[in-house]
């Protein structure tokens, strides 16, 4: 008997939903970055949703390997700490190198820099660089 036979049920079968759900959260993640037009909208699709679709797999993974091992498994709870913690600030790094190149290409449509705390405030209301 193998070790995939003793999986119960009422284990198999939430982690098979787990499974599918990671399964489209990745292909809509993927599907926005294929579809969406420049690349401050293609970041969030894989960022957010490929994230998520990691931690169903986690999840999943500790339902089946806790069930056939019989006790909790924590090994996937820090891989979803780390994957959490590292994907937005991996997303927000791409973003300001983004940011910065077409700042320095002169591009148009990219927004000014946010002003500076405690600098002082011009004629308009806004404040000097």
């Amino acid at each position: 008997m193998s070790h995939l036979d003793a999986v119960p049920a009422w284990v198999a079968l939430p982690a098979a939903l787990l499974l599918v759900l990671a399964g489209v959260l990745c292909v809509v993640g993927a599907l926005g970055l294929l579809r969406l037009s420049n690349f401050y909208q293609r970041i969030h699709g894989p960022a957010m949703l490929n994230t998520l679709g990691a931690g169903c797999v986690l999840i999943a993974s500790m339902l089946v390997f806790g069930a056939i091992e019989g006790r909790p498994v924590i090994h996937e709870l820090l891989i979803t700490v780390f994957v959490v913690l590292t994907a937005p600030v991996t997303a927000i790094l791409l973003m300001r190198a983004a940011i910065f190149r077409d700042r320095r290409a002169g591009r148009t449509d990219v927004p000014p820099p946010a002003p500076r705390p405690g600098a002082p405030l011009g004629r308009t209301g806004e404040r000097d660089e």
